[in-house]
């Protein structure tokens, strides 16, 4: 038992030497000293560029708000928008297939096959597979299927570009590998 008094008085000697003052007066007064010794050191802003105006050289050129650019302007609508509407007219007097309702995005081309010796394509749409071949029309752009290979389903488009002006324009829809 005396051991173990003595023990107990021991460290708690030792620890109450332990809180006594240390050296944090010096080091407050280190800390001081390096405030005071460091400097900032700012880059001064650099002067901005002088501004030089460019002159305008186009005071020759055709007003862009004439009669005559305008009419030049509505004449080449005219003759754009008469073979745009003869490139979509067949398309809107055909009756839709039924992978028409979908976008092209929410089809995946799961495999290939060859049936009666022309190529067919598997393609799934809201979990149904279904049988396309060239000739048919996939997607909301009225895709029309041009090719089918063992890898992708090649088609022709018709979509409006940023004028307003309808285009064919590729696309594709490759096969798919089932990640498991």
């Amino acid at each position: 038992m005396n051991a173990h008094r003595t023990l107990a008085l021991v460290l708690a000697a030792a620890a109450l030497a332990g809180c006594g003052s240390s050296q944090q007066d010096e080091l407050r007064q280190w800390m001081a000293a390096q405030r005071q010794s460091t400097k900032p050191s700012v880059k001064p802003i650099p002067e901005p560029k002088k501004y030089v105006p460019e002159p305008y050289t186009e005071e020759s050129a055709t007003d862009p708000f004439s009669n005559l650019k305008l009419t030049q302007a509505l004449k080449r609508e005219s003759t754009q928008s008469t073979s745009s509407a003869a490139l979509v007219a067949p398309e809107l007097a055909r009756r839709k297939e039924p992978l028409e309702a979908y976008p092209l995005d929410a089809m995946t081309m799961v495999g290939s096959l060859i049936k009666q010796g022309s190529p067919v394509a598997l393609v799934r749409v809201d979990n149904l597979i279904y049988q396309v071949r060239p000739g048919n029309y996939l997607g909301q752009n009225y895709g029309k299927i041009t090719k089918v290979s063992e890898t992708e389903v090649s088609l022709r488009e018709i979509v409006q570009d940023a004028s307003g002006e309808w285009i064919e324009r590729p696309a594709t829809l490759q096969l798919q590998e089932r990640s498991k």
